[in-house]
Parts: structure tokens; sequence; C-alpha cells
């Protein structure tokens, strides 16, 4: 054939060894250069042969095959363009370059039967082959996984511990049930608030009103006493149409559906008008305590009854219009005084207290018996002011003169050298000198 010629740089990738196959292929290649492309634990590398020209003849591709390149046992068959490719034939393992040993097995057939046939080689096929905590059992060369027991799960993914509540999941009980496990067995009851038969469904013991006795109403899906719809202390009259009718008791107030109770139970609960708490009830304290016409006021609960202003009497039992007389009677005054009808500055009538004669003091609470009635009971040089025995001079006559008492009276005289009226102003004397006629 002609020579094959290659234009540029040409790549081709040989398995070589590093060896006596490197010389080789140096031998039968002019102008090549080698570059390592993986290198293999056992010395072998594979490299790249890159080629420089095109001088590479026909001569070349008579390596092939039939220089055989392969090693021991191992079978060569040439790739496109001549490249020899070596192989271990079926049943051998190893370097098909160096030697191809023959292998353990060929088939499951080869192998104990507890043993599996992977590689050419009879190993164990429960290594690797079961999930997590799962047992595993090598039958006829295949891995049989189970979980222990009290174990449950996927024995080719992972086994875990029994649950007894997973009886309940699913559950095998009907709607509306609960699902429990009770001494290891799951067992079905109804969900509060319903009744039947838990294994094939429960349902509300009523929907409607109607599905009740005529006493009886339906709460909550419940049939419970229509009764109860009555507030706290409430009294239920009838029942009409499965709902109670309901009333407060005599003196009890509220909402016979929500609450009945004393309008106080004490006098705190009691408004300021009514502020007395008498058997539940508030009062006022001053209704029926006070007589005819007079007037009531509370003191805290206690009331004080009394006249209006314009009247008078007993206010506990009745009132009237005053009277002059009415003024003084009772008599307002203090001791030894006596009360006299009179008025006021604004002209209204009232009554006006004097201290008896012969005395002095503050009429409207007590008047004391006087020093003295008359001049005469008093010595010459006093005399009776005020029923009081004092000094007549005091305050009688004028600035700079002087007074004696005398005879219960004030006499009063200029000092020597001034005249004038001892009562009234007392001045100096002048003198004029006067002509002397012989």
């Amino acid at each position: 054939s002609h020579h094959l010629r290659l234009v540029g740089l040409a790549v081709v990738l040989l398995l070589a060894l590093g060896g006596a196959m490197g010389k080789k292929l140096e031998k039968r290649c002019v102008n090549c250069s080698y570059r390592t492309y993986y290198s293999y634990g056992d010395g072998r590398s594979l490299q790249r042969v890159i080629y420089t020209n095109a001088d590479y003849t026909r001569g070349a591709q008579s390596y092939g095959c039939s220089g055989n390149p392969c090693g021991v046992n191992a079978v060569c068959q040439e790739a496109s363009g001549g490249r020899p490719v070596c192989s271990c034939p079926p049943g051998f393992s190893g370097n098909p370059l160096t030697h191809c040993n023959r292998g353990e097995c060929l088939d499951n057939v080869d192998c104990r039967g507890d043993l599996q046939c992977q590689n050419n080689r009879c190993v164990n096929p429960c290594v690797g082959a079961c999930g997590i905590g799962s047992n595993c059992d090598a039958r006829n060369h295949v891995a049989v996984c189970s979980c222990p027991s009290g174990y449950n799960g996927d024995p080719y993914t992972a086994c875990h511990l029994n649950d007894p509540e997973e009886q309940c999941h699913p559950s095998p009980c009907g709607v509306n049930t609960k699902c429990e496990i009770i001494n290891g067995v799951p067992t079905c009851s109804c969900i509060h608030g319903f009744q039947g038969n838990p294994l094939s469904g429960c349902r509300h013991e009523c929907e409607h009103d109607g599905d009740c006795g005529g006493r009886d109403m339906c709460s909550n899906y419940k049939c419970v006493p229509s009764c109860g719809q009555c507030g706290v202390g409430a009294v239920c009259k009838s029942v009409s149409n499965h709902r109670a009718v309901c009333e407060c008791p005599k003196g009890y107030i509220g909402s016979a559906y929500s609450e009945c109770r004393p309008e106080c139970y004490g006098d705190v609960d009691c408004p300021a008008g009514r502020p007395a708490c008498f058997y539940g009830i508030c009062k006022n304290t001053c209704d029926g305590a006070c007589g005819v016409g007079a007037d009531c006021n509370l003191r805290g609960l206690t009331p004080v009854c009394s006249c209006p202003r314009d009247m008078t009497g007993d206010p506990f039992v009745r009132c009237r219009p005053f009277t002059k007389e009415d003024l003084c009677d009772p008599n307002p005054c203090g001791t030894n005084a006596i009360c006299v009808p009179g008025h006021d500055n604004t002209g209204r009538e009232r009554p006006v207290c004097n201290c008896l004669p012969g005395h002095t003091g503050n009429p409207l609470s007590h008047c004391s018996r006087g020093e003295c009635l008359s001049n005469n009971e008093c010595p010459d040089h006093r005399a009776c002011i005020n029923y009081q025995c004092v000094d007549p001079c005091i305050g009688k006559c004028a600035t700079g003169a002087s007074c004696e008492p005398k005879a219960h009276l004030a006499v009063c005289r200029c000092p020597a050298g001034q005249s004038g009226d001892a009562l009234v102003s007392c001045r100096q004397t002048r003198t004029f000198p006067v002509a002397k006629y012989h």
C-alpha cells in the first residue's frame, strides 16, 4: 500500500509500558517525541506520541498485532489505523500488556452457594448489599436482606425499632374516632362529642333541635336541657319550642337569661338618692321618717327632720307657718337675757336678744349682774356707768385740764395761768398794760 502522509502535527494516544515498549516505539518512529499522559502504579504509563514529519510509512504499520505487543494470555485486536489494543479474554483478569491471570469464576455456578461471581472472583454478596441495622443471609449466590425481630422498615435502606403507635397509622378506625394502643392492641373510640360505632364511624348526638326531646335543645351537637338557657338565680317557668321561658324572682333585678341578683348586698351597692340596703332593695331612709310639711336630710344613713325656715312646729309631727311670737319661743337668747321680736338689716323678722336690766354681757350666750344700778350704789368718787362703778373723770375734761371726782361727778378746772372751758380747751392767759392816770 502507499505511504501514509500526515500534514502538520498528528497526535496518537498509545498505551505503552514504561520500559521495553517505549524502546520499540522509539525504534519504529522517526522524529517522534513522547509526553506522559497518565502513570499507573505498576510502572505502566499512558503516553502521547507526537509525530513531527510525514515519513511514517506503511512499514510502521506492520508493527500492529503481528509484533505481539500484548502480555501473556492477552488478546490483541487492531483498531483503526493498525493500532494494537490488548485485552484479557473472558475468565481472565490482570494487566493485558503484561500478564492475564485465569479468574476464579466465569459465572455464579463456579462459586459456592453463599458466594457470588464478581469480576471473575467469588465474593460475599452481602458486602454493602443491605441497609443500616438489617440482617443479610447469602442464599444461592444472592444477598437476602431482612430486619431483625422487633424492627421494621426497608431492609435494603434501614431498619428501625418497632413503634406500637404505628399500628394506628393508618388508623383502622372509622371517621370521627381516635385510635389508641392498649396492651399492644389498637383500640378505637369515638372522639368527644360524637357517638356511634367507632369501627365504622361516629356522628354527633344531634345536628338540630329536632333531634332532641321536647324539653331539650341541641347545643354544640349535644342534647342539653333547654332550661340551661336561664341565667344565674333565674327561674325557668316553661319550655316552648325547645327554648326556655325564664324570669327573675320577685325583688331581684337583672336579665333572666344572664343573671338575676338582689338590687344590693350592702349599702355600698346603693345610689346616693337611695343609700340604704334593706333586704336586697335600696331605699331612702327619709321615706316616712318626718312629720307633715317637714324637711328631711340624710346625715349618712340617718334621717334628720326639720321644719322649713318659714315654718315652725314639731318636725316629727307637723310644721306650721311662723308668727311673731314664735320668734322667741323657745327663747333663743342667753341666760339673764330677754327676747323680743325684731328685724334684721334686710327687714326680715328675727328674734332680738337683750340683757335684763342691771346685767351686762353677750345676750346671745350669757348676761351677768352689774356692779351697780345707780350712783347711790357707788362711792362718792365713783359713778355708776354701764352697771359698773368707775372713775367719772375718764374722758370728761379737756386736754391739759385737771379733774376731781366729787359726788359721783367729774369737776374739771384749767390749771393756774390758763383760762377757757375746762371741758373743751384750756389756753394761756394774756396780760395787757393799763395806763395809769393820776
